[in-house]
């Protein structure tokens, strides 16, 4: 006989996108729900602390009852329930969090507390990829731009972080500058593609080879300049030399760590991750014994599937959260 499949409910409410899915065993996703609140930051060229966590309270019960009829359950069928409890936006955070509180009280099931920057590496798990450690993981986003060395669930060493801006925030500011719309990431990525002449014309980041640190204000202050002191340039050639430096480096990091720690497995996560070019990169610099995981699209954004797939493990060594358990705004 069949063994039953271990349900859980994955929440995710840590910036601003609003998600509730149902993952069965840690790895077959039976529905992932993301309500984005895009539209309602893009007037500001970024998130609003306020405006997001109140657009959190207002979808989070739809779209938990919506993630449970698209997975065909109720929430007596549920093992354990999980959310999102650092880091992010204090007030974003509370949402997720005190909804698993409240169902995992009410159903008396477990509840695990969840890393959102963990939980991203662990997204390229649910697509068919099998789990092994350690590897080496590169999170690419709007808040967050950072190297782990893996090791297991909840052991992460971090080997790198940035120093300033995370990736996806410099790539919003450019594009700010550039008269491009938010979010900055796919508008540059799109205009970068038109570049013909694709010029170099900044700096590499922070060139020394023994350092995995990464450094965004420079590249942005230099696009800036270069702006002012040629107001009539092809946007799309600046838009692709900005592209390339701002990628370039986050190559190079992931690879002389890996390589360095001989490590054969890496993973790319995050927001950022979706970007075709920086994709095309790594591919392009992989050798033959070395292996790379990309999430798809929908995963690469902050999700409840990943939450879940990642709870799933803490629940299976029986690592739970109490109800006293709180937010973080860092880690």
């Amino acid at each position: 006989m069949k063994e039953k499949s271990i349900i859980g409910l994955g929440l995710e409410s840590s910036c601003d996108e609003t998600s509730a899915a149902i993952v069965a065993d840690g790895k077959v996703i039976l529905a992932n729900i993301i309500n984005s609140q895009i539209d309602l930051h893009s007037d500001y060229s970024g998130v609003v602390p306020e405006i997001a966590s109140r657009a959190h309270l207002e979808n989070i019960n739809i779209i938990i009852e919506e993630a449970l009829k698209t997975a065909g359950i109720s929430f007596y069928d549920l093992d354990y329930v999980a959310a999102t409890n650092r880091p992010g936006l204090i007030g974003s955070l509370l949402i997720a969090l005190q909804s698993a509180k409240a169902i995992s009280f009410t159903l008396n099931i477990p509840l695990v507390a969840i890393n959102h920057l963990e939980a991203h590496l662990y997204a390229p798990f649910l697509e068919g990829n099998e789990l092994s450690f350690p590897f080496i993981g590169l999170l690419v986003s709007g808040g967050n731009t950072a190297l782990y060395k893996v090791i297991a669930p909840g052991q992460m060493q971090l080997l790198g972080k940035t120093v300033d801006d995370a990736v996806g925030e410099a790539f919003d500011k450019v594009s700010k500058y550039l008269g491009l719309g938010y979010p900055g990431g796919p508008v540059i990525e799109k205009i970068a593609a038109s570049a013909t002449e694709r010029k170099l014309i900044f700096p590499k980041i922070l060139p020394d080879p023994g350092d995995r640190r990464f450094s965004y204000s420079g590249i942005k202050t230099a696009v800036i300049n270069y702006l002012k002191s040629n107001p009539q340039c092809d946007i799309s050639e600046v838009a692709y030399a900005f592209q390339e430096r701002a990628l370039e480096i986050l190559v190079r990091r992931l690879f002389d760590a890996a390589r360095e720690l001989g490590i054969k497995t890496l993973v790319v996560a995050g927001g950022v991750a979706a970007n075709g070019r920086l994709r095309e990169m790594i591919l392009s610099e992989l050798r033959p014994d070395e292996r790379v995981m990309f999430p798809s699209p929908k995963l690469c954004t902050d999700n409840g599937a990943m939450i879940a797939g990642l709870a799933y493990h803490y629940f299976m060594s029986g690592k739970f959260d109490s109800l006293n358990c709180d937010v973080m705004s860092r880690v």
